[in-house]
C-alpha cells in the first residue's frame, strides 16, 4: 500500500468517527433538550390526575393522562430503535373501544405496563437525562479548554476552574489545554457508547419483565389448547352431523333405489312413489350438506369478505339487525372465520336470551385492530361465564390475542366488544 493510499485511508477512518461521534452528541443534545421537559411535563401530570381520581376529576382526566404518557414513551422506544439498534417492546393490554371513563382509567392503572412508564419518567429525568447530555458535554468541553489554552482564560481576572484545574495563568491554561486533548479523545471513544447505554437504560424500565412474558406464554399456551380443543370439537361435530343427517339420507336412498329396481315391473305406481320419496331425500341431503359447509367455512366469507358475511347474517335473523362496515381491506382468513363465528354466537345468545327488539353490529378497523361491537335493547344481564357462550367465544378470540368486554346491566342495553389485532389489506 502506498504513502498516499495509508494517509487517505487515515483522513477516511478520521471522518469516519468525527461523524459518528459528532452525529450521537447533536443526537443526544435535542433528545436531552425534549425529554427532559417532557419526563417531567408527565410525570407531574400523572401524579396529579392520579391524585385527583378520589373526588373524581382524576377519571376523566387520567386516561387522556396515560394516553400522553404511552405516546411519549412510544416515541422514544421508536428513536431508541432508530437512533441506538436497541427494541424496546410494547406491551401494553387493550382496552375495549367504547368503553367509558371509569374503565378506561381502572383498566390502564391495572395495566403493568402503565406502572412501568411512571417509574421510568423519573429515571428518565435524572440519568436519562445525563447519559443523553453526555455525547455533547465531551464534544463542547474540549473546545473550552483549548480556548482557555489559547488566551481565553485572561478574561476571567479572578482565576476559572477548568473540571479540577484552576486556571490562574498561562502555565495552567496550557494545563488546561492538555486535559482539553484529553477530552476530545474521550469524545473519539464515548458519544455512541453512552447513547447506546441511554437507550439500554430505557429498555430495561420500559420492557416487560420475565414475569410477564412467562404469563404471556402461559396465556398462549392456554388459548392454543383451546383452540386444538375447538378443532376436535367441530371435527366431532362434522363427523356427528354427517353421520345422523346426509349419510344417513343417502343410505336410505340408496335402499329405496334398491327397491325401485325390483318394483319397476311389479308395482309401477309403488315405484312411483319411491322414486319421488328418493328424490326428496336427495334434495333434503343437498341441503344438509350446504348447512354443513357454511357452518364450517360460509362461501360468502370466503368470496366477498367478513362485512357482507355479517350482513347475510343478520338477514337471517328473526329480528331486525342495522349492520354498519368500515373496513378497507380484508384480515387474513382464519382471523375472518374466528370474527364471523364469534359474531354468529353472540347474535344467537342476543336472539334466545336477551329479549331484545332490534340489534344493532358495528365492524371497523383502527390502529392495527379489528373492533366488532353487538348491541341490543333487551334485558340486559349477560356474563361471562364458564359454560356460557360468551365464555367460547372469549376462547375464540383469545386465539388470536383478541378480547372480549361485556356491558350489560340489568334492564339493559347489552354491548358485547370484540377486538382482534390484524392488519388489513
Amino acid at each position: 500500500m502506498s504513502i498516499e493510499t495509508q494517509h487517505s485511508g487515515a483522513r477516511g477512518d478520521g471522518l469516519t468517527w468525527a461523524r459518528t461521534s459528532g452525529l450521537a452528541a447533536v443526537r443526544g443534545f435535542g433528545l436531552a433538550l425534549v425529554a427532559l421537559p417532557g419526563a417531567i411535563l408527565c410525570f407531574v401530570l400523572s401524579l396529579v390526575s392520579i391524585a385527583l381520581i378520589p373526588i373524581g376529576v382524576g377519571i376523566v382526566t387520567t386516561p387522556w393522562v396515560l394516553t400522553g404518557v404511552r405516546a411519549f414513551a412510544d416515541w422514544r422506544r421508536v428513536v431508541a430503535a432508530e437512533w441506538g439498534g436497541v427494541r424496546i417492546p410494547s406491551a401494553y393490554r387493550p382496552l375495549p373501544a367504547n368503553a367509558n371513563p371509569w374503565g378506561r382509567t381502572f383498566g390502564m392503572l391495572a395495566d403493568p405496563a402503565t406502572w412501568r412508564d411512571l417509574r421510568w419518567l423519573p429515571v428518565d429525568m435524572t440519568a436519562g437525562f445525563l447519559t443523553a447530555l453526555l455525547p455533547a458535554v465531551l464534544l463542547i468541553y474540549p473546545v473550552e479548554g483549548l480556548a482557555l489554552a489559547a488566551g481565553l482564560w485572561r478574561a476571567f481576572p479572578d482565576g476559572y476552574w477548568y473540571a479540577f484545574v484552576p486556571v490562574t495563568g498561562q502555565a495552567s491554561a496550557f494545563g488546561a489545554g492538555a486535559l482539553g486533548l484529553v477530552f476530545l479523545l474521550l469524545f473519539r471513544l464515548l458519544p455512541a457508547p453512552v447513547l447506546r447505554a441511554h437507550f439500554r437504560l430505557t429498555r430495561a424500565l420500559l420492557a416487560p419483565s420475565q414475569g410477564e412474558l412467562a404469563e404471556r406464554v402461559r396465556v398462549l399456551t392456554e388459548t392454543r389448547q383451546d383452540a386444538v380443543d375447538t378443532s376436535a370439537a367441530e371435527l366431532r361435530r362434522i363427523e356427528r352431523d354427517l353421520h345422523d343427517g346426509a349419510q344417513a339420507r343417502l343410505v336410505a336412498m340408496g335402499m329405496d333405489l334398491g327397491t325401485i329396481e325390483l318394483l319397476l315391473d311389479k308395482d309401477p305406481q309403488k315405484a312411483k312413489e319411491l322414486l319421488a320419496q328418493a328424490r326428496k331425500s336427495s334434495v333434503d341431503a343437498l341441503a344438509e350438506l350446504r348447512d354443513l359447509v357454511r357452518g364450517i367455512h360460509p362461501p360468502v366469507l370466503a368470496e366477498r369478505g367478513l362485512g357482507d358475511a355479517v350482513r347475510a347474517l343478520a338477514l337471517r335473523l328473526p329480528l331486525p339487525a342495522e349492520v354498519t362496515v368500515e373496513l378497507p381491506g380484508r384480515a387474513d382468513a382464519p382471523v375472518e372465520s374466528a370474527a364471523y363465528f364469534a359474531v354468529s354466537e353472540v347474535l344467537t345468545n342476543a336472539v334466545k336470551h336477551a329479549d331484545a327488539q332490534r340489534l344493532w353490529i358495528d365492524l371497523h378497523h383502527k390502529d392495527g385492530t379489528l373492533r366488532i361491537s353487538v348491541t341490543d335493547d333487551g334485558k340486559g344481564g349477560a356474563v361471562i361465564g364458564a359454560g356460557s357462550g360468551l365464555a367460547g367465544v372469549e376462547r375464540r378470540l383469545g386465539t388470536f390475542d383478541g378480547v372480549l368486554a361485556v356491558s350489560s346491566p340489568a334492564g339493559g342495553p347489552t354491548m358485547v366488544t370484540m377486538e382482534i389485532p390484524c392488519a388489513l389489506s
